[in-house]
């Protein structure tokens, strides 16, 4: 083994971290509301696959492509390379959460949520139900806008690589 060799870390391994600080804040959320209301259990176990996430990352990099002339006006400007990003890129990073709050927003009118109806089935109250319904939408919620603000300051900094400028 080569001590002295460094080790490249790929733009896989950065969306990836994006993800998990995502997951983390959610966990955290749960594991507070377990232990403070008994609303979670020890053995929920989910998977939550974050749309916004990609849907941010892509409009970043699509706008950074075909926006290139305002990019290097920004540029021209003085503002450094990753203020430039953030500048150009912030006012659509929140349409990313458009789907999240789409369906946050017809819980319960067109939807079953599924969170509240399993309580119900499992014999909870309509208040518990409630409460785990209303835990999970501000859990996605929250676990999207920080991987929304991740994923873009890892393109901002050039971590996740972005479009060449010529």
């Amino acid at each position: 083994m080569n001590s002295g060799a460094a080790v490249t870390i790929g733009p896989a391994f950065w969306v990836v971290l994006a993800l998990l600080c995502a997951a983390a804040a959610a966990l955290a959320a749960l594991s507070g509301l377990r232990m403070s209301r008994g609303v979670v259990t020890a053995s929920v176990r989910a998977i939550v696959q974050l749309t916004a996430t990609s849907l941010a990352g892509r409009r970043a990099m699509e706008d950074l492509r075909v926006r290139r002339g305002e990019f290097e006006a920004l540029l021209a400007l003085g503002f450094p390379d990753p203020d430039a990003v953030r500048e150009l890129c912030r006012p659509y990073a929140g349409q990313a959460l458009h789907p999240a709050l789409d369906q946050t927003r017809t819980v319960g009118l067109v939807t079953l949520p599924g969170a509240f109806v399993g309580v119900l089935l499992g014999g909870g109250s309509p208040v518990q139900a409630g409460a785990a319904q209303l835990l999970v939408l501000i859990g996605l919620l929250a676990a999207e806008t920080i991987a929304i603000v991740v994923v873009l300051e890892l393109i901002a900094r050039g971590v996740i690589n972005r479009p060449a400028v010529a």
